[in-house]
């Protein structure tokens, strides 16, 4: 018998390499505004450092702990996060018009970011038990659109869009790779279409975000002014970049330029070939996982590996693709890149929970 392929070895360079990007960008895209507005070039950074120290002991734990454990957590997981959500619309700290934080002293956390997890093991659990009966209606779709849909609801009350519709996206996905009725699947789809245009439509803002997207230029300096920042970074990176550092757009013309928008600043000082190779790293992740979910020894496994791969790939591709005005703006974190406490710790637990689905592979033919 052949010994499993070493897939983890792969993504465990990938991930580290990709959180080492994340840090020297952090620091390169905050040191100028943290510096004008706390008086401390290294105010993120440090924060960040932090939360990755605690997300690498996250991932060790996990990349050890039998994953099929999980199966007995999975019921007061979904009770935690529920009562985690309630509490930010209760008791949460509004940023920006949104309350999505809640904050003990100094340290702010997302309970969001602990609900993508949740929903991908509370899925991979539900369909590995229904196997038999994932073809049903009530089964198939009432009974897990149900639950998922009662968290997002809990997360879109947090006026948050991008959240929601990535555990939507992933929960179509997840059902129809564990043999979900496909025309259910379609139904849930298109039932989405008529909420999504009146959430969007009720919301002036979510409104002006998709008339900036179809065309920016048309208010450079008001509602447009983000994505057009955006792009002009993007533009003036060239082939290979400004150098390390050396961004202009960061100096207090892109807002926040180390959390959501982060990439724009990767392609001023690295280029071309620096975005490719953030492009690169997260397609081998995803090829490295999948590898994973497709020999992990159960059903269980599979739909955790792939749940957690394509949280992961498809959040970065939605990040990118927003920073460069392809979709309209959606508040997702760069994975491992951007920063913010939650969303890398959340990140590098799931990687953990990978590791140890791929430390469990079945034996080659």
């Amino acid at each position: 018998m052949k010994q499993p392929k070493f897939y983890n070895h792969w993504i465990l360079i990938i991930v580290l390499a990709l959180v080492s990007i994340g840090l020297v960008m952090v620091l390169s895209a905050s040191g100028g505004m943290a510096d004008y507005r706390y008086g401390s070039p290294v105010k993120f950074f440090l924060k960040q450092v932090l939360w990755v120290v605690l997300g690498i002991f996250s991932l060790l734990f996990f990349s050890v702990f039998d994953y099929n454990k999980l199966k007995k957590f999975v019921i007061p997981l979904l009770i935690l996060t529920a009562l985690l959500l309630i509490s930010v619309l209760l008791f949460g700290t509004t940023v920006g018009g949104a309350k999505r934080w809640l904050r003990f002293g100094p340290v702010g956390f997302q309970p969001s970011e602990i609900a993508k997890i949740t929903v991908i093991i509370f899925l991979a659990w539900y369909i590995d038990r229904r196997t038999s009966k994932i073809k049903n209606f009530k089964d198939g779709f009432v009974k897990p659109f149900f639950v998922v849909g009662s968290i997002v609801f809990l997360i879109f009350l947090e006026r948050d869009f991008g959240v929601p519709l990535l555990i939507f996206l992933l929960t179509i996905i997840l059902l129809f790779i564990g043999g979900a009725n496909y025309l259910y699947i379609i139904f849930a789809g298109l039932s989405a279409v008529p909420i999504i245009i009146y959430v969007v439509i009720n919301e002036p803002y979510r409104l002006k975000r998709i008339t900036t997207f179809l065309n920016p230029w048309a208010d450079p300096q008001g509602a447009g002014y983000q994505l057009v920042q955006s792009l002009i970074a993007m533009g003036s990176g060239g082939l290979k970049g400004v150098g390390l550092g050396e961004s202009k757009i960061k100096m207090l013309f892109l807002p926040d330029p180390h959390t959501d928008f982060i990439f724009p600043i990767i392609g001023e000082e690295f280029g071309f070939i620096g975005t490719m190779l953030i492009l690169s790293l997260f397609l081998a992740l995803f090829i490295f996982g999948i590898k994973i979910a497709v020999n992990a020894k159960n059903l269980f496994g599979t739909l955790l590996a792939f749940g957690i791969t394509v949280m992961i790939t498809l959040q970065a591709l939605i990040n990118m693709s927003v920073s460069v005005g392809v979709i309209p703006t959606k508040g997702l974190p760069l994975p491992f890149i951007s920063f913010g406490g939650s969303s890398v710790l959340v990140m590098l637990t799931s990687v953990g929970i990978l590791l140890n689905i791929g430390k469990q592979l079945r034996y080659d033919e």
